[in-house]
């Protein structure tokens, strides 16, 4: 290799890297004599994750279930990684919030598109047989998914409406997250008695859950876009985008979930509880939990008329 003033430019840079972090460029430099060439199946880790599904059944479209379901969830690693770049950003300008939103948006667009592959992608009568064999877990205990919405809004846009009001920025994290809308799939609030569901869903990640709460109350998107400039605040694109994720994510995205699950769950007659034993529709249909994320940037009939 010819040693160019290009390539001696690159070994000095190196040597820089090196030495910031006190180590030895020649020990570094004789470690790649015995790396190994990278790829695809190693940076991916295609086999690792190709060993992830493990089925309950033998019936051929608990694997379609078991991939939607991962698939997702790495979808929402993604939406978090982003929002985590706007969270933590130490000069946000417009231009960087701007496109993490519009990546945020994209994946989510991409969710709700997909819910034909589980809507039209499985055999009712395989549903209902291997269904059974996953109660009492439930799409409910997706703690990425809850961790998304607290880096979307202010936590308090997530209180079951019915006691929101009873709610300000100045309630203790523990109290609010007794009452987040999604409680009402796994707490008898009669009896204040938490369903098994609930409480093995708390046991793992209430902790990360409250600390997420702390991080994120005065970092999420809303707060983070109320940080921009008025004028970029005001600007008409990215208030439209801002009203996009919103809707995408508290009503398309959710109504595609529901449409889904109805069409199995309802395709016999009896008891239609989800695999958690929870009221699904109370628990998922907009216009009861009313689930917004940036309701300042919607109009009172808008808000008035949510979900339906």
């Amino acid at each position: 290799m010819e040693i160019t003033p290009e390539v001696h430019d690159k070994i000095k840079q190196i040597e820089k890297k090196y030495k910031a972090i006190n180590q030895k460029t020649e020990t570094h430099l004789e470690g790649l004599l015995w790396s190994k060439p990278i790829t695809y199946w190693d940076y991916i880790q295609t086999d690792a994750l190709l060993s992830l599904q493990t089925q309950r059944t033998t019936l051929p479209d608990e694997m379609v279930f078991i991939m939607y379901h991962q698939v997702n969830e790495l979808l929402f690693k993604m939406i978090l990684w982003e929002i985590d770049q706007i969270a933590h950003a130490e000069a946000l300008s417009t231009k960087f919030f701007s496109e993490r939103l519009m990546r945020i948006s994209r994946y989510f667009d991409m969710l709700t598109t997909s819910f034909d592959i589980m809507g039209d992608g499985m055999e009712v009568e395989q549903y209902l047989k291997f269904r059974n064999t996953l109660t009492p877990a439930s799409g409910f205990q997706s703690a990425q998914y809850r961790m998304i919405e607290f880096a979307c809004t202010d936590w308090i846009n997530l209180i079951d409406q019915r006691y929101r009001a009873d709610f300000d920025r100045n309630s203790s994290f523990e109290h609010a997250l007794d009452f987040m809308y999604w409680q009402a799939a796994g707490k008898d609030y009669r009896t204040g008695e938490k369903s098994y569901l609930l409480k093995e869903f708390e046991r793992k990640y209430k902790k990360e859950f409250l600390c997420q709460m702390e991080v994120y109350n005065t970092s999420n998107l809303w707060q983070k876009f109320k940080q921009l400039p008025e004028a970029d605040q005001n600007n008409p694109e990215l208030v439209a985008a801002m009203r996009h994720l919103d809707k995408t994510v508290n009503i398309t995205w959710v109504m595609g979930h529901y449409n889904a699950a109805k069409k199995y769950i309802e395709s016999v007659p009896g008891n239609h509880e989800a695999t958690g034993g929870s009221d699904w529709k109370k628990y998922m249909l907009p216009k009861y939990q009313r689930r917004i994320f940036f309701p300042e940037l919607w109009t009172t009939d808008e808000l008035a008329h949510w979900g339906e």
